[in-house]
């Protein structure tokens, strides 16, 4: 073994750790680590930023584009507002729900379905006094399913298909994985169907668990007469600097003021709520003019929860918010919200809410102002509670547009299907066509592409070409055909799945695929057998992500609003990940290398 072999594992395995305990943004130590292998010569300044013009980043922003523009349509919205209307069973409710967020998940980005869904699933559940938790993360994995079955449902499979370009091979046909995708989604729906009241546990939701439990989330104090600071401002009373807590909400008169600035005044027989560690609201009883609160809870949540306005939402992987205390982060004037509480691995954390430094995953219960809706917050975190429960088509002429819409998309995938035009030419005239006619404008544009998802893969490609330039690559794929030739070609097969699997479980789909593909072209081309079939079990192997929340980013998103914990994934996702291993090696097997 060479010294760049060497260097270059070390260096992998050292990101790979990095990445698994969060010790920073997974950019950041992607950057880090291609940065490291261009220093000391691994790779050339050419190949180090050869990911930033690869067609598959371009075609993956573009579909970022094209999925945000198509969920704006609302159509998305008027399907499952058609879907939960009608009250059914739990079963047949959860088939409804997975259905068509599968279908639509062959097409878009998962990623918006989710973020579509997973709101009005909540309010279903809450207004039927159901679980949440028997249905958000079977909505994770049938989007994940579904994204299997085309070229353009996954950007997995896009990414692994450019690479396929890359190295002069023909790539998918836009249905080529159909052939894997849609019996896996057959048997994944029977399986989530079935299994998810046994196997998933009963939480309520964060708001449902903070309503019956407001006393360990929220404390009350009275303003007396006696009060010095009477007619002075927030800030001036020293009300934003209590150790511990943090304001939330003023009730006057029986109205919320919510969230409270710092320059609101304090008035008489005013009532101030707080949050945070709610055990040292009795230092307050100290101070003179403010009386703790002790009426019963029922009278407790109808001052604090009538005619608010509480929302939750999970801070996404590419967050301004991340590795930052909330105080750092100006919450309150950035999005007019007061943060209630931040869960994480569905536990609490009791500490000062504007202490907490936050990180991807957590679950935050905000309370909102009214100018929420319009602050731009799509990038920093998703929201998981329904803002407006009405349907949301109020005209026919709305109703035709969006149509118009999704009618331009299903002609382009038409046209790409038939090979009329490839992928990446097809999407960008759609979203030139979106442009030119108003269907989205360059401010939405920025808001829908997942920018540091874009940076992960081409750093991804730059460590691949590490890979292979230092003949780590190589020197992998050699040892694992040592190691499993004498067993077969399906134990090669078997072997790459589940190390590209094990990868992706670990850290992300993408990453997973761009450093596994070069192996997995290795030992095609020594076991001589079709790499075609390789990259298929790549790309299958890179999307099936049911085991961990944290190879995908709809696992995470319902990680904290489902009250899940890490053991929950396991459990209910591994006989998923095994039925589609089975399914993916032997259909793979039988169709490309007989």
């Amino acid at each position: 073994m060479s010294w760049e072999i060497m260097f270059v594992l070390s260096s992998i395995l050292i990101m790979v750790c990095a990445m698994i305990f969060e010790v920073m943004r997974t950019e950041i130590i992607m950057a880090l680590t291609l940065v490291l292998f261009l220093s000391v010569g691994i790779i050339s300044p050419e190949e180090a930023v050869k990911g930033f013009s690869n067609q598959a980043m371009i075609t993956v922003g573009l579909l970022f584009i094209i999925a945000g523009t198509i969920k704006k349509t609302g159509i998305i919205d008027r399907i499952i507002y058609t879907v939960l209307k009608k009250p059914s069973s739990d079963k047949a409710t959860l088939l409804k729900i997975l259905l068509p967020s599968s279908l639509f998940s062959a097409f878009l980005n998962n990623t918006p379905i989710v973020t579509a869904f997973a709101p009005a699933v909540k309010n279903w559940s809450e207004e039927h006094h159901q679980y949440p938790s028997i249905f958000l993360l079977p909505l994770s994995y049938a989007t994940i399913l579904g994204g299997m079955i085309t070229l353009m449902g996954s950007s997995t499979n896009v990414i692994v298909h450019g690479m396929m370009i890359q190295e002069f091979q023909e790539g998918f046909s836009f249905f080529e994985l159909a052939i894997i995708g849609i019996p896996a989604l057959v048997i994944g729906l029977a399986y989530l169907v079935v299994f998810s009241s046994r196997l998933l546990p009963k939480h309520q939701s964060l708001k449902q668990q903070i309503r019956k439990r407001s006393r360990e989330y929220l404390g009350e104090v009275l303003v007396t007469g006696d009060y010095p600071y009477l007619d002075r401002t927030v800030k001036e009373a020293g009300l934003r600097e209590l150790q511990g807590l943090y304001l939330i909400m003023i009730v006057r008169n029986g109205e919320n003021l919510s969230p409270v600035k710092s320059t609101t005044v304090i008035e008489e027989g005013d009532r101030l709520i707080f949050t945070g560690l709610i055990s040292t609201i009795v230092e307050l009883q100290g101070q003179k003019g403010l009386e703790i609160i002790t009426d019963d809870d029922q009278q407790f949540n109808r001052h604090v929860w009538d005619d608010a306005r509480l929302v939750e939402a999970v801070v996404s992987h590419q967050s301004s918010l991340l590795f930052k205390k909330i105080k750092e982060n100006g919450f309150r004037g950035k999005y007019d919200a007061a943060v209630i509480a931040v869960h994480r691995k569905n536990e609490r954390l009791k500490q000062k809410i504007g202490d907490i430094v936050l990180k991807p995953g957590d679950t935050l219960l905000l309370l909102i102002g009214s100018d929420f809706d319009f602050r731009n917050h799509e990038e920093d975190f998703y929201i998981v509670t329904p803002i407006f429960k009405t349907n949301p088509f109020s005209s026919t002429k709305t109703i035709m547009q969006g149509w118009i819409d999704v009618g331009l998309f299903f002609l382009t995938i038409l046209l790409i299907s038939v090979k009329i035009v490839p992928l990446l030419s097809g999407v960008a005239m759609l979203t030139i066509l979106y442009f030119v006619l108003g269907k989205v404008s360059p401010d939405e544009a920025k808001q829908y592409v997942r920018f540091n998802v874009l940076f992960i893969i081409a750093c991804s490609i730059g460590i691949g070409e590490a890979l292979v330039q230092s003949g780590a690559a190589f020197w992998l794929a050699e040892k694992i055909v040592l190691l499993l030739q004498p067993f077969g070609i399906v134990a090669a097969m078997l072997g790459i799945y589940m190390l590209t699997n094990l990868f992706t479980e670990v850290m992300t789909n993408h990453v997973s695929a761009i450093i596994m593909f070069p192996i997995a072209m290795e030992v095609a081309n020594t076991l001589q057998i079709d790499p075609s079939g390789m990259a298929v079990i790549i790309a299958c192997a890179a999307s099936s992500s049911f085991s961990t929340p944290i190879g995908y980013q709809t696992n995470l998103i319902v990680y904290g609003p489902g009250g899940y914990q890490f053991s929950d994934y396991i459990k209910f996702g591994s006989p998923l990940n095994g039925m589609v291993m089975v399914l993916t090696i032997w259909i793979v097997y039988f169709r490309w290398m007989m």
